[in-house]
């Protein structure tokens, strides 16, 4: 029984890790990482200052939800312990990058880890983290 028990384990826990390997997205509370933010941005419509960030996805679903959109939940950015803003995250497995983003720069995202850039003319910055074979993609007017 003991053995039984020990192999059903072995065979979810490998099936888990085949599945983030493949982009799944996760359905709890997830760290995403660490992220610079260089300059002051708007999260949820606060104020969210230049400096060093945790970034944890939440559980929770953005609302309403738009018909055709992507996965959208909300991320949390933690400093020091402390919460001190949060913003709609877009998800989107890799494979689904070139559909996001045709032309050229298909899919050029990070392979894993974050990139912070501007965007149209420096009103927008997008934070951009790649984790497990999924993106998630972060808007801030500025």
């Amino acid at each position: 029984m003991k053995v039984r028990w020990f192999v059903a384990f072995l065979l979810a826990a490998s099936t888990g890790v085949a599945a983030a390997q493949q982009g799944t997205v996760p359905t709890t509370e997830t760290a995403l990482g660490s992220v610079r933010i260089p300059r002051s941005v708007k999260a949820d419509g606060k104020d969210l200052g230049a400096g060093t960030y945790q970034v944890r996805l939440t559980a929770q679903e953005a609302t309403p939800v738009v018909p055709g959109q992507k996965m959208e939940r909300w991320v949390e950015f933690v400093q020091g312990g402390k919460v001190v803003g949060r913003e709609v995250v877009s998800i989107v497995p890799a494979s689904e990058m070139k559909d996001l983003m045709p032309g050229p720069d298909s899919g050029r995202g990070p392979s894993s880890g974050a990139r912070v850039e501007m965007l149209k003319g420096n009103e927008y910055m997008r934070v951009w983290i790649a984790r497990n074979g999924v993106n998630y993609l972060i808007h801030f007017p500025v």
